[in-house]
């Protein structure tokens, strides 16, 4: 097998591993480079943090900070909020060490900070207990604790995320207006010690099921791919072909990772472009399959939106800090009877027609989305 390996951008769910076969990797952690590291548009460079003194402190705990989608997208977008609003404003990064992040939280509080953002690392349903416990002795502080990105069981933090539920809304709009009759499959995350999977599937069969109900399309295969690896998603895909006589109009995957891998196992019996293929996360290799015409919708979160959320929520936290206040929020159910405050965010659908979107953003370069894409055949935003 031929390694995929690719340039990735991503902001959605999902870790990044590296892939084989065609250019992938995964959403949401670490590949080999990122694609449109160019600065984002209309994200002007922040000033230097803590130059002002007015009464708030809010600081940000990261792992895994040493991403440049993090570094030139996330961590502005959340930092100008702040400073506009004449807060002190400090970050840290853990670099990939729960326990430091731990540490850190606390040294934050020790510092007097009102309101602290953490980024953890990794899709785990429960976080690790030394966050958990660091969360817990800042909310018994009085600190306010914001949990950026990631879905975290805490009821004491407020989530602040793209809604899963409607990424899997998103990408089953575009493949059902794609191929409205026959064989479906669905690719699903990692389930283990994970919840983002079946949030995101709820949202793709509210979708489908008036369509299943009338006959009009059938899911051949749901199947969850360990470690949402590209790589087992192509293996998976090339025996679904098989089983199934290549008999598969449509895939959708719940991340980018998977759909290339789905996509190059199309390929290899001639019907990449010719069966509709949805994935998430804005990677480089996928929206450039939505301008060749092999991938049919990549729903992109916008990371300036994730970022000026969570600010915007930070500021509103220094003035008072009783999440449950808060105006914007509503309660995210997690497995169990874990109810936990969130504001969650919608993402948009890239397909050819708007891919302008995220070359206009500055997330991607316009010869990046349109490598390789014959002139006839190329969307608007390649010609």
């Amino acid at each position: 097998m031929r390694d995929i390996v690719g340039k990735s951008k991503s902001c959605g769910f999902a870790p990044r591993v590296v892939a084989i076969g065609v250019v992938a990797c995964l959403i949401g952690s670490a590949c080999s480079t990122t694609a449109g590291t160019s600065s984002p548009a209309a994200v002007p460079s922040s000033s230097a943090p803590g130059q002002t003194a007015l009464g708030c402190l809010v600081g940000e705990a990261w792992n895994n900070y040493a991403e440049e989608v993090i570094e030139l997208w996330h961590q502005p977008a959340v930092e100008k909020q702040i400073l506009a609003a004449g807060y002190d404003y400090d970050w840290v990064d853990a670099k990939s060490s729960s326990e430091t992040q731990a540490t850190q939280i606390d040294e934050l509080v020790a510092e007097g900070a009102k309101v602290i953002i953490v980024r953890v690392q990794g899709y785990e349903i429960s976080l690790p207990p030394e966050t958990r416990s660091a969360i817990d002795r800042a909310a018994a502080a009085g600190v306010a604790v914001i949990a950026y990105e990631y879905l975290v069981d805490d009821p004491k933090a407020l989530i602040v995320a793209f809604d899963p539920v409607e990424i899997g809304r998103l990408e089953a709009r575009a493949i059902l207006a794609a191929k409205p009759k026959g064989n479906y499959m669905i690719l699903k995350g990692d389930p283990r010690g994970q919840f983002l999977p079946d949030l995101m599937a709820s949202g793709i069969h509210e979708v489908l099921q008036p369509a299943i109900d009338k006959g009009d399309i059938k899911i051949v295969v749901e199947t969850s791919i360990v470690n949402w690896d590209p790589n087992t998603a192509l293996e998976a895909m090339r025996s679904i072909l098989s089983e199934n006589q290549n008999k598969v109009d449509a895939v959708i995957a719940e991340s980018d990772g998977m759909a290339a891998g789905a996509i190059e196992a199309l390929k290899e019996v001639g019907l990449d472009g010719k069966v509709a293929v949805a994935g998430q996360g804005g990677d480089t290799w996928s929206l450039n399959h939505v301008a060749a015409g092999t991938q049919t919708v990549d729903v992109w979160p916008d990371p300036r939106l994730m970022g000026k959320a969570a600010g915007d929520a930070a500021v509103a936290l220094c003035k008072n800090p009783d999440i449950a206040r808060l105006e914007g929020t509503s309660p995210l159910s997690l497995p169990g009877p874990t109810q936990v405050p969130s504001i969650l965010l919608k993402p948009q659908a890239i397909t050819k027609d708007n891919l302008n979107v995220v070359i206009d953003s500055g997330w991607i370069e316009k010869a990046d989305a349109c490598a390789g894409i014959d002139p006839s055949t190329a969307p608007p935003a390649c010609r």
